[in-house]
C-alpha cells in the first residue's frame, strides 16, 4: 500500500490540519450511525492535535456518544502524572461532549495493579467492543506520534515488543525513553487501524520519515511497519519533509 505524505509549512498549520481531518471522518462515520473507535497518542504534537481539535467548530457536527477514545501506548505512573499521555488530553475530553464510558484510558502505576496486570487489563476492555469474534475493537483511525529513533507507541528499535504478534497489549520495561514501566498495543493491533496517522515534525525527525518511506525494517524503525489497512499517512511540516521526494507529497488524504 502506498503512504502518503501530507505537508504543511509549520507545526501550528499541521496541527490545524489534521485535527480538522480527524474530526471529519469522525462526523461523517457518526452521521451513517456507525460507532467509531480512534486511538489517540501523546507527544508535543499528539496532544497539539487534540488542542486544535477542542477549539475547531467540527466538533460540534459529531456524534460523541458513538465514539470510543483510546490510547496506543501509556507511561506506567500515577494517575494525575503529567508524564502520562491522557492527562494533557483533557482539555479536548472536556471541550467535547463524550461519555465518560466512552474514555478509555489504560491503568496507572497507582490503580492497584502491576504492569503485566495493568496490560491484560487494557487488552480485556478492548476484547470487551471487539465484534465478529475478533480481540480489539477495528480502530477508524489511529493517530501516532514518532520519535527521532522512529519509535512508534512504546514499540522501541531493536527490542523485542515489536516483533510480538500474538498479544494485543504488553508491559514495556527498562524503556529506553524515560519513564522505564510502560504499557503499549502491538503492532499487529495498530495495523488493524482503517487508516494510519503518523505525525512528525521537526529537523531531528527527518531521517526517521526518510527511512520509514524507503522501507526500511520495522526492527530497526517501527514507524516504517506501521501500515493502515486503508490508508497510510504521514503528516509532516517542512522541517521534517527535508528527505522527502517531491513526488511524494500529497495534497490531500480520504
Amino acid at each position: 500500500m502506498t503512504k502518503r505524505v501530507v505537508l504543511r509549512q509549520t507545526p501550528g498549520e499541521l496541527a490545524g490540519v489534521v485535527a480538522a481531518r480527524l474530526l471529519g471522518r469522525i462526523a461523517k462515520r457518526t452521521a451513517d450511525g456507525k460507532t467509531v473507535h480512534v486511538s489517540l497518542t501523546g507527544g508535543t504534537m499528539g496532544i497539539e492535535v487534540l488542542r486544535a481539535a477542542g477549539r475547531h467548530p467540527q466538533r460540534s457536527a459529531v456524534d460523541w456518544s458513538l465514539v470510543h477514545v483510546w490510547w496506543s501506548d501509556e507511561r506506567f505512573v500515577a494517575a494525575s502524572s503529567e508524564e502520562r499521555n491522557d492527562v494533557p488530553a483533557a482539555a479536548f475530553l472536556d471541550a467535547v461532549d463524550l461519555p465518560a464510558a466512552n474514555v478509555h484510558r489504560m491503568p496507572a502505576a497507582d490503580g492497584g495493579l502491576d504492569l503485566d496486570a495493568a496490560a491484560a487489563a487494557y487488552a480485556a476492555e478492548l476484547a470487551r467492543f471487539a465484534t465478529d469474534g475478533a480481540t480489539w475493537p477495528e480502530f477508524d483511525i489511529s493517530l501516532l506520534g514518532v520519535g527521532p529513533d522512529g519509535h512508534i507507541a512504546s514499540l522501541f528499535p531493536d527490542r523485542p515488543e515489536i516483533t510480538v504478534t500474538d498479544e494485543v497489549v504488553l508491559p514495556v520495561r527498562d524503556s529506553p525513553k524515560p519513564p522505564p514501566e510502560r504499557l503499549t498495543l502491538t503492532r499487529p493491533v495498530i495495523n488493524s487501524s482503517k487508516r494510519v496517522w503518523l505525525v512528525m515534525t521537526g529537523a531531528e525527525k527527518a531521517s526517521a520519515l526518510g527511512l520509514a518511506l524507503a522501507g526500511a525494517s520495522y526492527r530497526s524503525v517501527p514507524a516504517a511497519g506501521a501500515k493502515g489497512t486503508k490508508r497510510t499517512t504521514f503528516f509532516v511540516d517542512a522541517a521534517a519533509a527535508a528527505q522527502v521526494p517531491p513526488d511524494l507529497i500529497d495534497g490531500d488524504d480520504d
